[in-house]
């Protein structure tokens, strides 16, 4: 399958439904995954690195999976998380019906899976974890990280799983230079795990969207 298939909005290739089991140190989860989506059949290897290795939330409030594709990261984190709203966010459709459909199998009420456009426009997030997708270019990459980015709570912080080879640290200092204070919180297998906080004059932005502690 070619990997541009996951990219797309309504993805060509057939559906072939695939269950998948994903054991963790603290959860085991029963998804489902389909063809035309990120990591059909498996758990990709950067997302389990981020399950395992990234750091709880800093603070409390919602909490956002960009490129979601079946849901692992946005569901790990609405299991773990029960009390808080986790927001799935792609722009594949199909993916976002899985999602849908492993949050009802694991019923799960706090998860709200949606396009991009579909995000309301004044909530924030306390944090967000990503496996974003590096191989859709460098400028859309940078586009899609400063505008989810611009959505974190003041004192909120992004997660992303990125590895070392597909250009980790020079993507660090990157974000460095636009503003937004990065640092690696965990180095595994070839996988840096990176915190991206807000540029500092986001300080004075709104907290809509702030949700309950778990």
């Amino acid at each position: 399958m070619s990997g541009s298939h996951y990219f797309s909005s309504a993805p060509e290739v057939a559906s072939e439904r695939r269950p998948i089991t994903v054991s963790l140190p603290d959860l085991t989860l029963e998804l489902t995954t389909d063809a035309g989506v990120f990591s059909h059949g498996r758990l990709d290897q950067g997302t389990r690195v981020l399950l395992e290795h990234a750091p709880q939330p800093r603070v409390r409030g919602p909490i956002l999976d960009v490129g979601c594709g079946y849901g692992p990261i946005a569901l790990t984190w609405a299991s773990r998380r029960k009390r808080l709203p986790v927001w799935a966010v792609d722009v594949n459709e199909r993916a976002l019906e899985l999602v849908r459909l492993n949050a009802g199998a694991l019923r799960l009420g706090n998860v709200q899976a949606a396009l991009p456009d579909e995000v309301p426009e004044d909530l924030r997030f306390a944090t967000i974890y990503s496996n974003p997708p590096i191989r859709i270019g460098k400028a859309e990459l940078r586009g899609l990280l400063t505008h989810w980015l611009g959505r974190l709570t003041p004192d909120g912080s992004a997660f992303l799983v990125v590895q070392k080879h597909l250009g980790s640290d020079s993507l660090q200092k990157w974000l460095n230079e636009q503003g937004y204070p990065t640092s690696r919180v965990a180095s595994v297998n070839g996988f840096r795990i990176l915190e991206a906080r807000p540029r500092p004059e986001a300080g004075e932005g709104t907290e809509s969207g702030r949700g309950t502690t778990s």
